[in-house]
């Protein structure tokens, strides 16, 4: 027995249509246009999507499950949820757990406790470059690759030796995957809790200068030139960055990057005071580099939004600024945050979000998901436009709560979350 999804709103290269879509045995059977009337249900279960956005299930990129080892701010099991909850269906983790993901019996656990705990969500594993994420050996990439690993990153860290990320980028080319770098030169950020600028000079902070990502971002661009690799930029945030990838594109080196919402939405200005839940890394920059990742994004510099979801627990961000750790969680604020802020004032499309959250990752990726197309598997989200409510991080369902945007009132939030066919989270 399949299930029809009835009536919902699409957008795609011919417009905005409402559709009905057959979904049966894990994929999408049929998509028809609603103009036509109701299709014949009988044997089938409905789901009724009138006024509602149907969506590809969102990609995610980018996150922290932190497990193994941190499992007091996140499980897989209660990540994935999380991620459910927020509309993704498919979302790529990080590899700087303790133990790190930088042996075949890390990837194995990771991927094993995915498909035991990890709610229907589809969890692709990085492995480290290197061993430890010290930076001095590197991990053997073919083991990792033929564990499950899609591609390789030190995140958390940049790696701070050229030489060392060179051989990685050429090992990397040899296998076709890509490296996925944290950009940021450790002389430049320590001690440093948040961006330079007014808000660290108005409280006597050490602040992190734009160059710390950007000197990485360069230095990398010019190894990925002399190596062919593809070279993928971790949570992009200075304007010094976005000029740099994009005259890396004009050149047609084989670059790409992604840009997180609240690098998009807030800056240094906004932080009201000395509360960690506003710490992140890369941190908050100023106005103008907003102005700078927002133009990058629109342009094409930037390819990809991703949540870098990063939980922490309460008791961590509660050490302050200097002494918690970076990082805020996103899964379930992420779509609704960038369609108020964007779509519902008219500066974006509501196809360029979607894109930007579906079929532009997995194509960055080589992934078969992100779009929805007959024959494709039946990764669906379905979003309610309309209906106002204010962000309570009380109600998450990620381990921890670290958000910034408690009480914002937002639309746009998912509503029903399919993988393969399956409903993993239901309002």
């Amino acid at each position: 027995m399949g299930t029809w999804i009835l009536n919902g709103l699409t957008v795609g290269r011919e417009g905005q249509s409402q559709r009905h879509i057959l979904v049966d045995n894990g994929s999408i059977k049929q998509i028809a246009d609603a103009a036509a009337g109701l299709p014949d249900t009988s044997g089938h279960e409905t789901i009724d999507a009138a006024g509602k956005l149907v969506a590809p299930g969102l990609v995610d990129m980018h996150v922290h499950l932190r497990e193994p080892g941190f499992e007091h701010k996140e499980t897989i099991a209660t990540g994935t949820r999380s991620a459910a909850k927020g509309g993704f269906t498919t979302i790529a983790c990080m590899p700087n757990t303790r133990p790190v993901i930088d042996t075949v019996d890390t990837v194995k656990y990771v991927l094993d406790k995915a498909r035991t705990e990890g709610n229907g969500v589809r969890v692709l594993p990085y492995g480290c470059i290197t061993k430890n994420e010290l930076g001095r050996e590197l991990t053997d990439f073919t083991a990792l690759k033929e564990a499950g690993a899609i591609g390789f990153t030190d995140d958390g860290v940049g790696v701070q030796s050229a030489q060392m990320m060179k051989d990685a980028m050429a090992f990397a080319k040899s296998l076709d995957l890509p490296i996925i770098a944290h950009c940021e030169d450790n002389t430049l950020v320590e001690g440093a809790p948040v961006t330079e600028g007014a808000f660290a000079r108005k409280h006597g902070l050490k602040g992190i200068p734009n160059e710390s990502e950007a000197i990485h971002v360069g230095r990398d661009i010019l190894l990925a030139e002399a190596t062919g690799v593809h070279y993928h930029v971790c949570h992009v945030s200075t304007e010094q960055s976005v000029r740099l990838i994009r005259q890396a594109k004009q050149l047609g080196f084989r670059v790409t990057a992604e840009v997180c919402p609240h690098h998009l939405i807030l800056s240094d200005e906004d932080i009201p005071g000395l509360d960690a839940n506003w710490k992140m890394n890369p941190p908050l920059r100023s106005p103008r580099d907003v102005q700078a990742v927002i133009e990058g994004i629109e342009d094409g510099t930037l390819d990809i939004v991703v949540t870098d979801h990063a939980p922490h627990s309460a008791e961590e961000k509660a050490k302050g600024m200097m002494l918690a750790p970076f990082g805020i969680v996103g899964f379930e604020t992420a779509f609704p945050l960038l369609y108020t802020k964007f779509v519902k004032t008219g500066r974006w499309t509501l196809r360029f979000l979607v894109e930007k959250m579906t079929s532009a990752p997995a194509e960055v990726f080589g992934l078969p998901y992100g779009r929805l197309e007959e024959g494709l598997p039946a990764d669906i989200t379905i979003i309610d436009l309309e209906t106002e409510r204010a962000v309570d991080p009380a109600s998450f369902l990620s381990k921890s709560n670290n958000t910034p945007f408690g009480g914002w009132k937002l639309h746009g939030w998912p509503v029903l979350t399919m993988v393969g066919g399956s409903v993993v989270w239901s309002e």
